[in-house]
């Protein structure tokens, strides 16, 4: 008797986390994590990674909005963090648990979105661009080095029905602005309002809005060309050449410019295991396992231990690692405040019902 009460006085004395079951939650983009990485966190915490997933920022802010709890960490990308930083859904990161921080180059460290890295370790990166079956284009002769070839109806009549985009008003209006000449970023009412035309006159061609299935649609040949993720590409072309198709899919990066991507792993504030949460993220910062995961999916790496494993085929590609002429094209979307987000939220409908 004296033993189980010791036992149960025991229990009490511990740290609630220490009381739970060793599972990580980790909610995370869809494919943006190879089975074989969890299995090594989950070999090396001796714990188990259960993994829920979301295809659009937007998502997984409303979804926190909405009083979701139970996640431990969740990999945003940086105007998500800062909307996450002011609704106040974060955890500091404590820093002496990730001494593998010291990896990420300095330039993609202490951004506007959270100057210090106050509660963000920078993960991966991704552009946003053209993807396109290398086969199916040059047959019909289409052009891809441009917006215009998901936004120009001339190019679209060629591949109409074939074409998808991404099912995210932010992606795609920030695709449209630049077409015209803008900033992603740009919120002036006149600008918006031509991106919508362009958007509307655009609509007709495609196929459908997509954010979470191109892949596969890349893959099979449903579709030729689709606007969507760097390192999605990379594996629709994987997956092409497992499938032995007689095509490849290829990235094409807009002359215009693009969105970049940088994604990073955050704490959730009522984390159930912030202790397991700081194990994954001081993992991930790891040169060798943040190498696995661009080696696996082709995404781009803001790493610098993590370049000496990074096969050279994709080191080479300008869609994953662009040049310095290239880089200068790039933006990272940042946060609106709630006018914007109405004034995108009312032209988005609009798009979407038209």
């Amino acid at each position: 008797m004296k033993k189980l009460l010791a036992v149960v006085a025991l229990l009490f004395a511990l740290p609630a986390w220490a009381q739970k079951a060793d599972v990580l939650h980790l909610y995370n983009w869809n494919d943006y994590m190879s089975d074989e990485t969890i299995k090594r966190f989950e070999a090396f915490c001796k714990c188990k990674v259960k993994q829920t997933y979301y295809s659009d920022n937007d998502e997984l802010i409303a979804k926190l909005q909405a009083g979701a709890k139970g996640y431990d960490v969740l990999v945003p990308t940086m105007n998500a963090v800062e909307a996450l930083i002011k609704m106040k859904a974060l955890m500091p990161l404590d820093k002496a648990q990730l001494p593998n921080l010291k990896n990420v180059m300095p330039e993609y460290l202490n951004t506007a979105f959270d100057p210090g890295n106050t509660y963000s370790a920078p993960y991966a990166m991704s552009i946003t661009l053209i993807g396109y079956n290398d086969r199916k284009v040059k047959e019909l002769g289409v052009p891809v080095d441009s917006w215009a070839t998901i936004f120009d109806p001339k190019i679209l009549e060629k591949i109409k029905g074939k074409v998808t985009v991404m099912d995210s008003q932010r992606e795609l209006m920030a695709a449209a602005l630049k077409y015209l000449g803008y900033s992603v970023n740009d919120t002036d009412d006149a600008h918006l309002q031509e991106a919508k035309a362009v958007l509307l006159k655009a609509k007709p061609y495609w196929a459908a809005f997509n954010a979470s299935s191109y892949i596969k649609e890349l893959t099979v040949g449903n579709i030729w060309v689709a606007h969507g993720f760097s390192n999605d590409m990379f594996q629709a072309n994987l997956d092409a050449k497992e499938a032995k198709r007689p095509f490849g899919i290829l990235p094409a990066l807009p002359k215009e410019g693009a969105v970049l991507a940088l994604d990073a792993m955050v704490i959730h504030k009522s984390a159930p295991r912030p202790d397991l949460a700081h194990k994954f993220i001081n993992f991930m910062l790891d040169g060798k396992n943040s190498a696995d995961l661009t080696n696996m999916i082709g995404s781009g790496n803001p790493n610098a231990d993590a370049m000496q494993y990074i096969t050279p085929e994709i080191k080479a590609l300008k869609a994953v690692f662009p040049d310095a002429e290239t880089a200068k094209k790039l933006e990272m979307l940042k946060d609106l405040n709630s006018k914007q987000r109405r004034a995108m939220s009312k032209i988005w409908t609009e798009v979407k019902v038209k």
